[in-house]
């Protein structure tokens, strides 16, 4: 293959815009260290980029997982929330005479109890 044309490359990638993109952020991959999966032939990175996108050495699918990783500037990441509200400090009874010291409870109980209470009345 002595020349790489995007018409090499287009049935492996449907949009020439996506295969610009991949090409390009593969063309940088292999310019930080990355190894060829192909001969070089003495062809610069972008040119390597596209004769292994043609010639399916890697997968389109892959390279754009990796791109749209590499373009991420921030990953969240899902933590669990703790099942119980911190308690009280105040040492207090209820109503019912139960120490609030002692009461664990799950963040829907709290919010349940407190769409329960009413606003005060305001002096206007």
């Amino acid at each position: 293959m002595a020349r790489v044309t995007v018409e090499d490359c287009i049935d492996k990638v449907d949009n020439r815009f996506d295969l610009v993109l991949l090409a390009g952020h593969r063309a940088r991959m292999i310019s930080s260290g990355q190894p060829i999966t192909i001969e070089r032939d003495n062809d610069k990175n972008p040119v390597v980029a596209l004769r292994e996108i043609a010639e399916q050495t890697l997968s389109p699918e892959d390279l754009t997982e990796e791109l749209i990783h590499s373009l991420q500037k921030h990953v969240e990441v899902d933590e669990p929330e703790p099942d119980l509200v911190p308690r009280i400090a105040a040492s207090s009874v209820t109503e019912d005479g139960a120490d609030l010291d002692s009461i664990e409870m799950s963040e829907e109980e709290l919010l349940r109890g407190l769409e329960g209470l009413t606003p005060p009345d305001r002096d206007d």
